[in-house]
């Protein structure tokens, strides 16, 4: 019998008095997380975010596990420092790690470790708790006349949210950093209503708590739905005569998610899947075992692994279950001619496949009737979906979201265009899903990965949401097939939810809802 998940836990990491690996400044740490679940090969499950010019970090970014009570799940957290936008750690300094087992991670309790690195091994500290709220808070928030504390420039502030728990304050949120601003606006951003206040509304707001640093504090209690706040920096307070404030915070949003990603699915919102290949010519001859698209006799490559890993689960979200599929970046026939959006049954008035095998089976028959050219191109078929994307719009329902795989070998050579199909795409009901297959050196897509800072076109537009999710395959190769899947689709509800909240639709089949339900068919993307 399989395992069955118990509950869902949410782990948070934070360090302190690590090595200090760099000659001019502090270690800028980063924590990877890691699982081996009964004998299992150990593969990894995600990473935090660095922090920079820090030797005690506290890391915002949480790892979320299924718990099973009757295996035993290995975790091993390996902190590494940071010097390059490389996604291999290979050349990044290792700190040290912590080896334990979930089952010795309890929750509301912190476990602290010594790293295993001699002879100044720091310490990590894990608190795990379980997930028993699914909501989420919305916020939109802003700044105006905050200090200036940088020397040659003005300052790059963000936003930290600590809740208070047992042991004092721990942090839940950490805003992106707006650079050389002192009236900064932050992205709209979402915080599990788990990590603020442990799903209790009835828990005084006080226990919450903002800080704004640059590099300075200020602190004050959290928000109703909308509110201003004076920054107080206290030591200025103390030695400046007549001191007013250090700048004022406005929260123009604080409010409990209404809908969730299930309501809009069972509400009737259908998930379009579409599938993208890369066909240039890094890949290799394909009748060579060392291409990337050399198809194995046990009928394996990295392509359809993806295709398979991400298909299987996103097709139940799809009643008509019919998916287009293109390639780019090919010779195709009869002309010869470089083409960077051909479907891959070679029929454009229809390039729907029956069901992930569908799309499976039409990768196997076009591969050997193409020459692999180049370059490599994404715009031109980001564009044609955001056009079939801008037709569901029309309908003012919560009824249609696309996804967009993208499944590639090499650097991107449109990627100023790129970048401006995705800042106007990020205005659509669509995400993209980029998976970068073989030992390529992928720093450039970081960029389209909107999770260090809104991606800008070169006009200097910025993206309305993030809606670009970028992982490499290799990190997968040992881990579950589900672990790709996990990784790759973890950001899609919040993406869908974060867009129909935007737009202020509700689910189509919502009772209270004005709007009359739309029938399932099949986004028009031959068109």
């Amino acid at each position: 019998m399989a395992a069955q998940c118990v509950t869902k836990v949410e782990l948070t990491v934070s360090c302190e008095s690590l090595l200090d690996m760099d000659l001019f400044s502090k270690s800028d740490p980063m924590c990877v997380l890691l699982i081996n679940t009964a004998g299992s090969q150990w593969y990894e499950v995600g990473r935090t975010e660095t922090v920079k010019n820090c030797l005690s970090p506290k890391f915002a970014k949480k790892f979320i596990i299924d718990y099973y009570f009757e295996l035993v799940q290995r975790l091993k957290f390996q902190i590494y420092d940071i010097d390059n936008k490389t996604v291999d750690l290979s050349d990044d300094d290792f700190l040290g790690e912590l080896d334990c087992t979930l089952g010795q991670v309890r929750p509301h309790v912190t476990h602290v470790k010594t790293c295993d690195r001699r002879p100044y091994p720091g310490k990590v500290a894990i608190r795990a708790e379980e997930i028993k709220d699914s909501r989420v808070v919305n916020f939109e928030a802003e700044a105006r006349k905050l200090d200036k504390k940088d020397f040659f420039g003005k300052s790059d502030p963000f936003l930290e949210f600590y809740k208070q728990n047992e042991t004092g304050w721990q942090l839940a949120h950490r805003t992106e950093v707006v650079k050389r601003n002192l009236n900064p606006t932050w992205r709209p951003f979402r915080v599990p209503l788990q990590s603020l206040c442990d799903g209790d509304m009835d828990k005084p707001i006080k226990l919450l708590r903002v800080c704004v640093y640059s590099p300075g504090s200020f602190s004050f209690t959290p928000p109703p739905p909308q509110a201003e706040f004076e920054c107080i920096n206290s030591q200025k307070k103390q030695k400046k005569k007549g001191y007013k404030n250090s700048g004022v915070v406005s929260v123009k949003m604080c409010q409990v998610g209404e809908y969730t990603f299930l309501d809009y699915i069972m509400g009737g919102c259908q998930i379009n899947f579409t599938v993208a290949i890369d066909f240039t010519g890094s890949n290799g001859d394909p009748n060579t075992p060392q291409s990337l698209h050399y198809i194995s006799p046990q009928g394996y490559n990295e392509y359809l692994s993806a295709i398979w890993s991400v298909g299987m689960v996103i097709q139940d979200y799809s009643s008509h279950k019919m998916f287009p599929a293109f390639g780019f970046g090919a010779q195709i026939p009869p002309t010869w001619q470089v083409s960077h959006q051909f479907p891959l049954n070679f029929n454009p008035a229809n390039p729907f496949c029956p069901g992930i095998q569908g799309v499976v089976e039409a990768y196997k028959v076009c591969l050997p009737q193409v020459k692999l050219y180049g370059p490599t191109n994404f715009s031109p078929v980001i564009n044609h979906l955001a056009s079939i994307a801008l037709q569901a719009t029309q309908q003012r329902t919560a009824s249609q979201y696309h996804v967009l795989l993208i499944i590639t070998d090499g650097v991107i050579t449109d990627m100023d265009q790129t970048c401006s199909a995705i800042v106007n795409a990020s205005r659509l009901p669509m995400s993209i899903i980029i998976i970068g297959v073989g030992r390529a050196d992928f720093t450039a897509m970081d960029i389209l990965d909107g999770d260090d800072g809104r991606l800008r076109a070169p006009t200097g537009e910025m993206a309305a949401r993030d809606i670009v999710q970028f992982v490499p395959f290799r990190k997968f190769q040992n881990a579950p097939r589900e672990a790709l899947a996990q990784s790759v689709l973890a950001e899609l509800p919040g993406q869908v939810e974060s867009y129909f909240r935007i737009q202020k639709l509700n689910p189509p089949n919502d009772p209270e809802s004005q709007l009359q339900p739309n029938e399932s068919q099949p986004s028009a993307s031959a068109q």
